[in-house]
C-alpha cells in the first residue's frame, strides 16, 4: 500500500479524483492539500472536504493552501465546474472542520513523519508544493516521486486541440503558477508528468453500458459521477473532462497503466500566447543541457484505467 498526499483544488475532476484515491485499497491518503486552481482556495478546500463526508472518510485530513499563484494572480478557470465547482451535483455543505495548519506546512510534516514512502499526486497548480520546498529543502530527498497532471508535450493532436490554459499552448495546471511548475520540475524530485496529450485522449470516454452501471448504482459517489458526466455532455463536452485527474491517481495505484518517456522539460514563464507550455528538448543535438529530466507520459491504456474508475466507484 503506498502512502500518498493529494494535492488537489476541486473541481469536479479532482473530487472524481479523490474519490478513487480514497476507496483504492492500493493507496493510504495520509492528507489532501488544497490549492487555488480551478477555483479560489476557500471553495476547493470545503470541496474536498464535501467528498470526504460523502465517503464516510474524516479521518483524513484536509488543509487549505496557498491562495493564489507564487507570483501572479489567479486567473479565472475558462472552464466552468459549476457554481458549486462540482458539476452543480452541490454536495451538502461540511460539517468537519479544516486542519489547523496550512497545507504547505501539512505536506512538510507529513513528508517528514513518512520519509522515504511519500507520494504526492498533484492535481493541481503546484503552488503548494512548490512552497513546502522552498521553506524545507530538506524534504526533497524524502519524497518518493511525484506523479502530476502537468503540461503539453506535443506528442499526438489531443495536446493543444484539448488545451486548458487560456491560451492556445498550455494546461491549466501549470499555467495558473508556471513557476512553481518550473520549481517543482527541477527540484530534482522524480517526477512523473502526464500531460494533455493522455489525459485528455478522446479514448477516455464512457461507454452508454458504463453510464448504464453507474445510474443504477446505490452508490452514492456512483451518482455523483453519473451527474458530473451529464453537465459535461449537457455543455457540448466529452465524458474525459470528468477524468483528467483520476489519470494520476490511477498512474500510482497501477503504474502498468501509463508508459512514459524520459525527456529535458522546460516550462515558458515569459510568454504571451505560450505562457505555461512546456518544452520537450528532444533534439538530437545541441540539447539544453541545464533543462530537468522527466518522465513525460505517452500512452495509457485507456480501457483498462476506465474500467479501474468504475470498478472503484462501485465497489
Amino acid at each position: 500500500m503506498k502512502k500518498v498526499i493529494i494535492d488537489c483544488d476541486p473541481g469536479m475532476d479532482d473530487s472524481l479524483a479523490l474519490i478513487l484515491a480514497i476507496k483504492s485499497p492500493e493507496l493510504q491518503v495520509e492528507a489532501i492539500t488544497a490549492v487555488a486552481g480551478n477555483y479560489p482556495v476557500d471553495i476547493t478546500s470545503v470541496n474536498a472536504l464535501k467528498v470526504l463526508e460523502l465517503l464516510e472518510r474524516t479521518d483524513i485530513p484536509v488543509a487549505k493552501g496557498m491562495g493564489k499563484p507564487l507570483v501572479r494572480d489567479l486567473p479565472n478557470d475558462p472552464f466552468s465546474h459549476g457554481s458549486d465547482g462540482q458539476a452543480e451535483v452541490h454536495l451538502p455543505a461540511p460539517t468537519t472542520p479544516l486542519h489547523d495548519s496550512h497545507a504547505v506546512d501539512v505536506i512538510i510534516e507529513t513528508v517528514k513523519r513518512n520519509a522515504g514512502e511519500i507520494y504526492i499526486v498533484a492535481l493541481a497548480p503546484l503552488t503548494n508544493i512548490a512552497m513546502a520546498i522552498m521553506k524545507a529543502p530538506e524534504i526533497i530527498p524524502m519524497i518518493s516521486g511525484i506523479t502530476a497532471i502537468a503540461g503539453q508535450y506535443g506528442l499526438n493532436r489531443y495536446s493543444t486541440a484539448n488545451a486548458t490554459g487560456d491560451n492556445p499552448q498550455s494546461e491549466w495546471n501549470v499555467y495558473v503558477d508556471p513557476e512553481a511548475a518550473d520549481m517543482v520540475f527541477k527540484s530534482g524530485i522524480p517526477l512523473q508528468a502526464i500531460g494533455l496529450d493522455v489525459s485528455t485522449h478522446f479514448d477516455v470516454n464512457f461507454t452508454e453500458a458504463e453510464l448504464a452501471e453507474l445510474k443504477s448504482s446505490p452508490k452514492p459517489e456512483a451518482a455523483v459521477l453519473y451527474q458530473m458526466i451529464q453537465f459535461v455532455l449537457g455543455r457540448g463536452f466529452e465524458s474525459y473532462c470528468v477524468l483528467i485527474d483520476s489519470m494520476a491517481v490511477a498512474a500510482v495505484i497501477d503504474p502498468s497503466l501509463t508508459q512514459y518517456l524520459k525527456a529535458k522539460v522546460g516550462v515558458e514563464t515569459k510568454g504571451e500566447l505560450t505562457l505555461g507550455m512546456t518544452i520537450m528538448d528532444s533534439r538530437h543535438h545541441h540539447v539544453w543541457g541545464d533543462l530537468p529530466e522527466v518522465a513525460v507520459a505517452y500512452e495509457a491504456d485507456y480501457r483498462r484505467f476506465l474500467r479501474l474508475v468504475m470498478d472503484t466507484v462501485l465497489a
